[in-house]
C-alpha cells in the first residue's frame, strides 16, 4: 500500500483532474464567468474535503465513477462557501489559496454568481452521476441554513461576543462540520447502502474530525503567517470573531484537538485497516501547518 504522502498527491491530481472536467471551459460564453469560476476552483487548497470522501469510500468498498462525483460535488460546495465568505459584506477578505480572491480578481458582482454557479454545480455533477436522492438530500442539508450558512449565520451574530465551548461547538458542527460529514457519508454512500452501526461509526467520525479542523483553523490563525496559510493570518483576532483561542489558550486548544482526534480514531477501529486512510486524514489534520 503507498504511503499517505504518495495517496494524497493522487486524490488531489484526481480530484484536480475531475473539477477541471467538470467546469465550464473557459471561453465558453459567459466566459467571464467560467473564467472566474475555474479561477476559484482549481489549482490549490489541501482538497481534505474529496480527499475524505475517498477515504471513506475505501473504507466501505472499492470506489467507482460516483465517487468521483460525489467527491467533486463536495468540493464545488466548499469553494462556493469561500468565495462567498471571502467577500466584502461578510470577511471581506483579499488573499485565498496563496492568490487574490475571486472578487478582488474580478469583482463582486462576478464573485457572487461564482458562488452561485459552483452551488449549482455541485448538485449536477452528482445529479449526472447517477446519485441516489439520500445524497442529494444529505448535500442540500449540509449546505443549507442547518448546515454550513446556519453555521456562518451563528458565525456573523456572534461576531465580538464571547461564546462558551457549547454554543461554539453548535456553531461549528453546522459551519464546517456539516460539510465534512458530508463528505464522509457521500464518498461511502457511493459504494452502496451502509448499516446502522457502520453510519453512525462514520458520522461520530466525521463529527470529531470537523471539530478538530476548527480548532486547528484557529490556532494556525493565530500562530502561522499570512504565507504558510495563503490567507490573511490573524484575521479572526482583528475581527473579533468567536474562537477556540478566545476560550483556552494555544496548547490546550492543541491537546483538545489530538483528543478529538483519538475519539475519532476510536470509532473508525471497526473497520479495521481498510480505514487506514481516514486514520491518517485525522493525523493530518492536527499536524498540519497551513
Amino acid at each position: 500500500m503507498t504511503d499517505f504522502a504518495t495517496w494524497t498527491r493522487a486524490a488531489q491530481t484526481r480530484i484536480e483532474t475531475a473539477l477541471a472536467r467538470a467546469l465550464p471551459a473557459a471561453d465558453l460564453e459567459p466566459a467571464r464567468l467560467h473564467a472566474a469560476m475555474r479561477y476559484a476552483a482549481l489549482g490549490g487548497g489541501k482538497r481534505v474535503r474529496p480527499m475524505l470522501a475517498y477515504a471513506a469510500a475505501e473504507a466501505v468498498g472499492p470506489g467507482n465513477d460516483l465517487t468521483v462525483a460525489a467527491a467533486c460535488a463536495v468540493e464545488l460546495i466548499h469553494v462556493y462557501s469561500l468565495v462567498h465568505d471571502d467577500l466584502p459584506c461578510m470577511d471581506d477578505d483579499d488573499l485565498r489559496r496563496g492568490k487574490p480572491t475571486c472578487h478582488v480578481e474580478y469583482d463582486e458582482a462576478t464573485a457572487l454568481l461564482v458562488g452561485d454557479a459552483l452551488q449549482s454545480s455541485a448538485f449536477e455533477v452528482l445529479a449526472e452521476a447517477g446519485a441516489s436522492a439520500e445524497m442529494v438530500v444529505l448535500l442540500a442539508r449540509a449546505a443549507g441554513s442547518r448546515g454550513m450558512c446556519g453555521g456562518q449565520a451563528v458565525d456573523i451574530a456572534s461576531t465580538g461576543r464571547t461564546l462558551d465551548l457549547t454554543e461554539l461547538e453548535f456553531m461549528h458542527i453546522h459551519k464546517t462540520g456539516a460539510l465534512i460529514r458530508a463528505a464522509v457519508l457521500l464518498g461511502a454512500l457511493s459504494c452502496g447502502a451502509l448499516s446502522g452501526d457502520r453510519r453512525a461509526a462514520l458520522e461520530h467520525y466525521a463529527k470529531c474530525v470537523g471539530l478538530a479542523f476548527q480548532v486547528m483553523d484557529d490556532v494556525l490563525d493565530a500562530e502561522a503567517d499570512t504565507a504558510t496559510l495563503g490567507k490573511t493570518a490573524g484575521k479572526d483576532k482583528a475581527q473579533g470573531k468567536a474562537t477556540y483561542l478566545t476560550l483556552m489558550g494555544v496548547a490546550e486548544a492543541r491537546d483538545y484537538a489530538r483528543g478529538l482526534v483519538d475519539d475519532a480514531l476510536a470509532a473508525i477501529l471497526p473497520f479495521g485497516d481498510a480505514a487506514r486512510r481516514l486514520a491518517e486524514i485525522a493525523r493530518f489534520i492536527v499536524e498540519r501547518q497551513y
